[in-house]
């Protein structure tokens, strides 16, 4: 009985563990993609104003 909540634990610890990971990976992408894009609103600023 004892392993087979052993077992359980163990895998709800790993699949927390590569959410957490996939979490950070993904943050960091659209982070990088927002930068990006708000980079190439500012340098065309001057085209943009009304």
């Amino acid at each position: 009985m004892l392993e087979k909540i052993y077992n359980t634990m163990k895998s709800v610890g790993i699949f927390n563990i590569v959410l957490g990971i996939l979490m950070i990976v993904s943050g960091i992408g659209f982070g990088i993609l927002v930068v990006t894009k708000g980079a190439g609103l500012l340098r065309r600023k001057s085209d943009l104003m009304f």
